[in-house]
């Protein structure tokens, strides 16, 4: 699941033009089920519509076609994105529907306030009002961080791996500063306050009490796979990720001379190298 959508990926609401995107074909009405993805079938009864992208779906109810198109063409590209850390084709499904609760019914959790997509079995889950308030960066990471959970899986996991791997991914090739996508992390380092341990489930709750903790637990995460990333290769950091799924972490960790406790140590290190 995304982060809470972080201030530097909040834009104002856009008004996306109606217009038909090269390579994109927009379809008034839904096409019967059994030629859409297995993740797109059977969503709504009525007020369907389809647009199709080079490798992607994107199924909306009530939804401007303008907005669609806007939507596989996005879709396209972390597909793209996707594909070239997994190294293999990536496809995405993507579900617009037409109000934030009804994306919460869909995916059949409580309310999905500030949240602005899910990863949902096969698909992505458009959150519809908080999606739009994206700027166009906010858009495709958002975007492609859920369809790397889609793609890469994230059972036997924990959780710094799978969201930090999400968003290693979605931030790679998206042209943003380190200090920028990691701001509240790096007010933090700046202020002499390193994190004491990777981020577990109880970081990723929001908590009233600190409003800021979510976002930098998501920081964290990304963090630590950057440094694997960076010290060991994208290739590496994608093999460690797959042996971690089946293995268990610490295996995975061993194959790269490394124990929890040792990866803690030098991820703390690499956040203040390139945070302070």
């Amino acid at each position: 699941m995304s982060s809470q959508v972080r201030p530097f990926l909040r834009g104002p609401r856009l008004l996306l033009p109606v217009l038909l995107l090269a390579a994109v074909l927009v379809v008034a009405d839904a096409p019967p089920d059994t030629v859409l993805p297995a993740g797109a079938r059977g969503s709504w009864g009525d007020g369907g519509q389809v647009a199709r992208g080079g490798r992607s779906v994107v199924v909306g109810h009530r939804a401007e076609p303008g907005v669609l198109a806007d939507l596989a063409r996005r879709a396209d590209l972390a597909g793209r994105r996707v594909s070239e850390v997994l190294g293999r084709p990536v496809r995405a499904v993507v579900v617009v529907p037409d109000t934030d609760a009804e994306a919460a019914t869909l995916a059949g959790t409580g309310p999905l306030d500030g949240l602005a997509a899910v990863a949902d079995g096969a698909r992505v889950i458009v959150v519809p009002g908080s999606f739009a308030r994206l700027t166009p960066t906010g858009r495709d990471v958002v975007l492609t961080h859920e369809l790397t959970h889609v793609a890469a899986g994230t059972d036997r996991l924990p959780v710094w791996l799978y969201e930090g791997f999400a968003d290693y991914v979605a931030y790679r090739d998206a042209g943003l500063p380190i200090r920028t996508a990691a701001a509240e992390l790096a007010a933090e380092v700046r202020a002499g306050r390193l994190p004491s341990e990777l981020p577990g489930p109880a970081a990723f709750a929001p908590t009233a009490a600190d409003p800021g903790r979510l976002a930098r637990a998501y920081q964290e995460a990304w963090m630590a796979c950057r440094f694997l990333a960076d010290r060991f290769g994208d290739g590496t950091l994608v093999r460690l990720y797959r042996d971690a799924r089946v293995a268990g972490v610490d295996q995975a960790l061993a194959s790269v001379g490394l124990t929890a406790e040792t990866l803690a140590a030098r991820w703390r290190e690499y956040v203040r190298e390139q945070l302070a």
